[in-house]
């Protein structure tokens, strides 16, 4: 007798794994959706680009009883291209309302939150550019102790529009310009031994020691651990020349380079 032949398995379509992944807290202050959503479009609209479709977590905690109109809020966020996808914190019938409109409660495993804080402070005398606080939230959970810095990442070419560059748990050095509509990113410091046109964002992961150097210094917003400036707040400095940037308490300071 001749062996009854199996069928062929199925070829693999699909893994599911556990990940973290770094996300951004839209602190709430109030309840009011109508108040939120046009501070935070005139909030962005001085940095164009920045955000543009970057998930986002929504946070509850400081809203106490109000209530939120949260598919008017997923709405507002969606035509302002920032995609909600869950939120933090807030009392138990806040978490049910927002999981009702689509929104589920995130949980952080011992991760660092970085919040946007809507009522962001003034400008600034215009040496020290006006700064938005984006600092971290209160940790849930003990965090685990920071990573030391890997090697340097270093690109060779020029970062054209539309691309994002991160460097992980390093510095970056761009042997290049960055130009206009190009993003930049570093745990560490940011070296441009060219044009900064661009965003060039330095201690994402809260490093506030961390410094953007640039040879040729007029950017669409730079940011050191949280704290960021647009083109319209930096009048004062030395646009066109060679430029480091860092932080001093909660402002952004900029000195020529040589």
């Amino acid at each position: 007798m001749s062996a009854t032949a199996r069928p062929a398995s199925p070829p693999e379509t699909f893994r599911l794994r556990a990940s973290n992944y770094s996300l951004l807290t839209l602190r709430l202050l109030t309840g009011d959706v109508q108040a939120v959503l046009p501070a935070l479009g005139d909030q962005f609209r001085r940095a164009p680009g920045f955000l543009r479709f970057a998930p986002i977590a929504i946070g509850l905690d400081d809203l106490g009883g109000e209530q939120v109109d949260f598919p008017a809020l997923i709405q507002g966020l969606r035509a302002l291209e920032i995609l909600p996808i869950g939120v933090v914190g807030g009392a138990q019938p806040l978490r049910a309302a927002a999981a009702g409109a689509g929104l589920p409660t995130l949980r952080p495993n011992g991760q660092r939150e970085s919040e946007v804080d809507i009522a962001a402070p003034a400008g600034a005398s215009p040496v020290v550019a006006p700064a938005v606080n984006m600092a971290p939230a209160p940790s849930l959970a003990a965090e685990p102790p920071r990573p030391a810095m890997a090697r340097t990442m270093m690109v060779t070419q020029n970062v054209r529009a539309g691309q994002r560059i991160y460097a992980q748990g390093s510095d970056l050095i761009i042997v290049g310009s960055v130009n206009a509509g190009s993003e930049v990113i570093a745990d560490g410091n940011i070296h441009i031994y060219g044009a900064l046109r661009g965003r060039a964002v330095a201690g994402a992961s809260e490093d506030a020691e961390a410094r953007i150097f640039a040879q040729n210094f007029d950017p669409e917003l730079v940011a050191i651990s949280g704290f960021y400036a647009v083109r319209e707040g930096l009048s004062a400095t030395p646009i066109g020349r060679g430029v480091q940037v860092r932080l001093d308490g909660e402002q952004l300071r900029f000195d020529p380079l040589g």
